[in-house]
This record gives C-alpha cells, sequence and structure tokens, in this order.
C-alpha cells in the first residue's frame, strides 16, 4: 500500500518579538479607581475624576525619568458612554482641561502627545484640542504619552480592517498578513507595550489595546489610581524586572526558576 508523503507544514509570518530589557520601554496603564477613592473621602466622583488627571503628569515624569520611552494611558473607553451623563460630561471638561493646561509642560519636558480613539464622537472644540496639542508637541522625543480616548480594542481591530482594505482596494483578503494590519492599528507607532498596569484592584484588561497585549506582562494593584505613585511604580517596574519572558518559546534565563 503506497503511503502519501506528509505534509509539510504551512510557513506564517512570524510576529518579531522585543528583546526583553530591564526597563520596560513601553508602559500601558488602566487608570482604575477614581470614583472609589473619591468616595472614602466624602467626595463626588467628579473630584476623583480631577486628581486622577492630577497624577498623570507626575507618572509620566517618572516614566521619562527612568527610561521609557512610551506610556499610554486608558482615559475614556468606548463603553465609558454608559455612565450616567454628568459623569460623562465631567471627563470630557477634565479632558479639554487637560489639553489646554498641559501643552506647554510637555513642550519643557519633551513630552509628544497622541490620541488614539474614535475622537469624531467628542465636541468640535475637544477635536480641535486634541488636533492642535499633537501639533505642538509632534517634534518632542523624550517620551510619547499616548491618551486612549473613546478607544476600546475591538473598535482598534475593525478599523484597522477598515484601513486596510481602503489602502489596497480589490486586493482580496488573503493578501493582509499580521504585520500589514498592525500597520492600521491605531498605536502603530509605538510598540507593543511590555507592561500593562492597572490600578484599582481589578484583574481584567476591560476592552483595552486587546492585539498589543498580547505578550505585555501584567501587574495588577489595588492601589486606586489617585493615589498611584512613583514608588508604586518603581515596584511594579521590579516586578517586570524579574519576569522570564518567553514569547511562547524557552526560556531566556541562564538558571531554570525553582
Amino acid at each position: 500500500m503506497q503511503h502519501k508523503p506528509a505534509r509539510k507544514p504551512k510557513l506564517v509570518s512570524v510576529t518579531q518579538f522585543p528583546v526583553s530589557q530591564p526597563i520596560p520601554q513601553h508602559i500601558a496603564i488602566i487608570m482604575d479607581g477614581n470614583r472609589r477613592w473619591a468616595k472614602q473621602f466624602g467626595m463626588p466622583a467628579a473630584l476623583g475624576h480631577a486628581n486622577g488627571a492630577r497624577r498623570v503628569r507626575s507618572i509620566v515624569q517618572a516614566c521619562a525619568d527612568r527610561g521609557v520611552r512610551f506610556i499610554t494611558l486608558f482615559a475614556f473607553s468606548t463603553e465609558n458612554w454608559q455612565r450616567p451623563p454628568d459623569e460623562v460630561s465631567s471627563l470630557m471638561g477634565l479632558l479639554a482641561l487637560y489639553l489646554r493646561k498641559e501643552v506647554s509642560d510637555m513642550n519643557a519636558k519633551g513630552v509628544r502627545l497622541k490620541v488614539v480613539g474614535d475622537t469624531s464622537d467628542f465636541d468640535v472644540k475637544i477635536q480641535a484640542l486634541i488636533r492642535d496639542a499633537q501639533e505642538k508637541t509632534a517634534h518632542n522625543d523624550t517620551i510619547t504619552l499616548t491618551i486612549a480616548a473613546n478607544y476600546g480594542g475591538r473598535w482598534d481591530v475593525v478599523q484597522a480592517v477598515k484601513s486596510w482594505q481602503a489602502a489596497h482596494p480589490g486586493e482580496p483578503v488573503d493578501a493582509m498578513d499580521e504585520a500589514s494590519l498592525a500597520a492600521h492599528l491605531g498605536l502603530a507607532y509605538a510598540p507593543d507595550p511590555d507592561l500593562l498596569i492597572r490600578t484599582g484592584g481589578e484583574s481584567r484588561i476591560s476592552n483595552f489595546m486587546l492585539w498589543q497585549l498580547a505578550y505585555t506582562e501584567m501587574f495588577f494593584t489595588d492601589v486606586l489610581w489617585p493615589s498611584f505613585t512613583a514608588d508604586e511604580l518603581d515596584q511594579a517596574i521590579a516586578w517586570y524586572g524579574m519576569r522570564d519572558r518567553r514569547f511562547g518559546g524557552t526560556s531566556t534565563l541562564s538558571v531554570v526558576k525553582a
């Protein structure tokens, strides 16, 4: 009986993973716990969000001081529109205030600002502030701060597919691979995050950067975002430095962990 030769495995494109470093080059943060922080002190939720917004400057500076090149903050998700109208209005006001007040400080400290998400849903004044802030900080190269606003990981993948199709009219979907699609994602200008930090005690990613977090190390802390300091950041970075990032392969450590 004649046997058919074994079929050779189909070759697929292999993702190029970064070389692990003790300091993450890209940190993503889900800034959770603003409302609970406010409740602890008998304050309205709006003041919790305001104190959370003030925390951003010090953490961005701390990341820059430690050699981090990219930081991405989850400020407003596609699902956050479901919150009470007064809270949504407060969040929009905080975003506008941040964009107005922080540009000069960003320029002084070499911070490049990027905003990723479906900004078409925002008020035209906020859209104008976003464009202006991005243009004024475009030349800075110390650290890139990305604000994810009206952003969702599923939205990002869908818009990337649509963008790819628009850029390749008439081409079959088989022409698309990981690299070509990734070039159309909202954060195509940044490497995938090395470290995700979520404050506030929850242990989920909540539709944040679903594509980009495939091999990201995830650090969850009970500390509420308005109380998250440079010391907590250092704890997360130290924890990251002890991780063995294999990316599906074998250990990169010379000594096998017990």
